[in-house]
């Protein structure tokens, strides 16, 4: 099976003696809150998602993803995961210490062990990592957000996030390798999704099945920006289709518990990085992956890939052409193995798709499922009845 990013699968989550170690001495530690967003994190470094890390960045590894997409020892990495809090917060803080990190209301997560705190350089981490300082940019505008001193350090993760939704399809990284090994599957192809799977996801998951073993359907459901469909209707989705659509046996669910950033180009390296983690051999990529409005080039999430040799990486990034519906050639196709006009091609706006199932009106078939397309209009009925849900802002 492939290797984890950098060699090995990192493992944070304290033994049951660390955590009580730990927890005896809690009342003379020092402690900070933190949002969910952040416990996300927390959790995802603990698991190993996001090896090589084993906490958060230091400054050099910080500037060194800024300036170089590498961490300071070389090994590719793309976007900074970081720890931000107040300066007075940090100022009460000292090296070496350890700190408790909680959630809102006071209870314990974790224990990071401080090794560094820097300020961090918003606005060039913005254009270098967004490629755009302007708060219109939804990844932008969180960063502006966040508290200005970051800081560095090993976790251990004391407590998991106790999780009420899609727990049979919440996996570790060592859950996939091990579901994996048991299908026997030797190269699995990992797809990222924030949206419904339409006609086009389906034909770039069933060509790539015709070269590897197994595909690895890969949902984020972390935090996203208004207007992106709810987990919980995407996931019906998901189900309804792979239970009448794929082979079951060549064909696994799993959700991606990751915050979205809409970093495009670096973000897809991330995201295949994160897959690499979890035991895939190959990454889909398609069109404007992790993208949002006009900030990046259709392919650049592609083109990010040929500044790695491919040993770096490690992961195969399929890079796939935007598909469609062809009237003439009679199915899905692409510009490189269709040749006839725009005009006979299949492909709605997501304005318009909004706009057919708000009206009650399903989208074609040559565009959707049709029991994918029940699921959104149901979704979008009920939109439409509560006040405090804009249709348009779906």
């Amino acid at each position: 099976m492939i290797a984890p990013h950098g060699g090995k699968l990192v493992n944070r989550i304290a033994t049951d003696e660390e955590r009580k170690s730990i927890l005896s001495k809690s009342k003379e530690m020092k402690k900070i809150k933190v949002s969910y967003w952040t416990l996300s994190e927390v959790e995802n470094i603990a698991t190993g998602l996001f090896s090589p890390l084993e906490g958060f960045m230091n400054k050099a590894d910080y500037d060194s993803v800024l300036d170089d997409m590498r961490l300071s020892n070389g090994i590719v990495w793309t976007i900074p995961i970081v720890l931000s809090i107040s300066k007075e917060e940090a100022d009460d803080l000292k090296i070496g210490e350890d700190i408790l990190i909680t959630d809102e209301n006071g209870k314990e997560y974790a224990v990071l062990n401080l090794e560094d705190k820097y300020e961090r350089r918003k606005h060039e981490e913005a254009k270098k990592i967004y490629k755009t300082d302007e708060d219109a940019h939804p990844g932008v505008k969180f960063l502006y957000e966040q508290k200005d001193i970051a800081l560095g350090g090993k976790i251990k993760l004391l407590n998991r996030i106790e999780h009420e939704d899609f727990k049979e399809y919440r996996l570790d990284p060592v859950d996939t390798r091990k579901l994996f090994e048991e299908k026997g599957w030797k190269t699995i192809v990992a797809f990222q999704t924030r949206n419904p799977i339409h006609r086009a996801h389906e034909y770039l998951q069933k060509t790539a099945l015709e070269i590897v073993d197994g595909l690895f359907v890969n949902p984020l459901i972390g935090k996203t920006k208004k207007g992106d469909i709810p987990a919980d209707v995407r996931m019906k989705s998901y189900e309804v289709i792979l239970k009448k659509y794929y082979p079951k046996n060549r064909v696994a669910l799993g959700v991606f518990p990751v915050n979205m950033r809409y970093a495009g180009p670096r973000e897809a390296v991330f995201h295949a990085i994160c897959r690499k983690n979890y035991g895939c051999t190959h990454f889909i990529v398609g069109r404007d992956h992790a993208g949002v409005g006009n900030y990046y080039g259709t392919y650049e999430a592609q083109e990010i890939f040929d500044n790695f040799k491919p040993e770096e990486i490690g992961i195969v990034a399929l890079k796939f052409e935007h598909a469609f519906y062809c009237k003439i050639c009679g199915n899905m196709a692409t510009s490189k193995t269709c040749p006839h006009d725009a005009k006979d091609h299949v492909f709605l706006s997501g304005t318009k798709v909004r706009e057919m199932l708000s009206n009650g009106q399903l989208p074609p078939p040559e565009f959707t499922r049709p029991e994918v397309a029940e699921i959104l209009m149901s979704f979008y009925q009920s939109a439409r009845k509560d006040k405090n849900i804009d249709v348009q802002e779906i």
